[in-house]
């Protein structure tokens, strides 16, 4: 672990800038001149978290300092996720600098950041924030756009996607196809899903797919905050739904949140939180 204090221009909001090691080594440069640039509009500490408790503590301790996260949209999600367990998620906007490949900044694309490390430092500096739902589940974790579990299990996606809402009907699609070609061998899992208490299948049918997706990713009073689209394919029935919470029980099955695989766990429930944290954006 290593911390490095870095004066700026004394700018109204202090920053702590959380550099994602990953994001060091994909592109340096970038990295470097958005550091430049926050460094050059505010009092900013750049710290290096190299493990999650190593986060917790530095955003336990950040005081009044705004959290910004350099790197990938996973790097986004782990921040997000320490405030939540700190319960400091709602306290300040969080700024971000996307840097990492084009398959890992999807959801950043998606909410609105720019994707050049100048334009998206200056949001951090003089953007304006905006709110997001969160998809929280009760075993800590979050997600900023949803949720799957296929008949394969977890696995991360590849390509270049043009954002989360596109990623997963991309990959829904391809598992359709999956399913219309391939029904000699089955893995799909075998589990009991419910939204809001309604009953949308069961152990004794096997499931290829259950998808969550956040409708109200846009933010404040956007049409559908608050709730989740509900996507489950059994045994070649489709079921759709709209929830604020689902459950899904089993003997034991993997998901991805945001794209990237968790588990196996026996038992999982999502619930949108609405309006939940800050993001800042460009103020147009």
């Amino acid at each position: 672990m290593s911390s490095l204090s870095t004066p700026g221009t004394g700018g109204p909001e202090p920053l702590l800038l959380l550099l994602d090691p990953v994001a060091r080594q994909t592109d340096g440069e970038s990295v470097r001149i958005a550091k430049d640039v926050l460094c050059g509009g505010a009092d900013v500490k750049v710290a290096y978290p190299e493990n999650p408790t190593e986060l917790d503590r530095m955003l336990s301790h950040r005081g009044r300092r705004r959290p910004v996260v350099i790197g990938s949209d996973l790097a986004l999600q782990r921040v997000l996720q320490a405030l939540h367990r700190q319960r400091e998620l709602g306290a300040d906007p969080v700024g971000m600098v996307p840097v990492g490949r084009a398959e890992e900044l999807a959801t950043a694309r998606a909410l609105g950041v720019p994707g050049e490390p100048v334009r998206a430092a200056r949001a951090v500096l003089s953007g304006a924030p905006r709110t997001f739902d969160l998809l929280v589940d009760d075993g800590g974790g979050v997600a900023l756009g949803g949720v799957r579990i296929t008949g394969g299990g977890a696995r991360r996606p590849g390509g270049r996607p043009g954002g989360w809402r596109s990623l997963w009907a991309k990959l829904a699609a391809a598992e359709q196809a999956n399913a219309l070609t391939s029904d000699a061998v089955d893995h799909s899992p075998r589990v009991r899903v419910e939204a809001d208490g309604r009953l949308l299948a069961d152990v004794h049918r096997p499931v290829r797919l259950v998808e969550l997706t956040l409708t109200g990713a846009g933010g404040s009073g956007e049409d559908g905050a608050g709730v989740l689209e509900v996507v489950v394919r059994a045994s070649g029935a489709l079921v759709r739904a709209r929830a604020a919470s689902v459950s899904v029980v089993g003997r034991g099955f993997g998901y991805e949140a945001d794209g990237h695989p968790v588990g196996p766990v026996r038992a999982r429930t999502w619930t949108v939180h609405p309006d939940a944290w800050g993001l800042l954006l460009p103020a147009a």
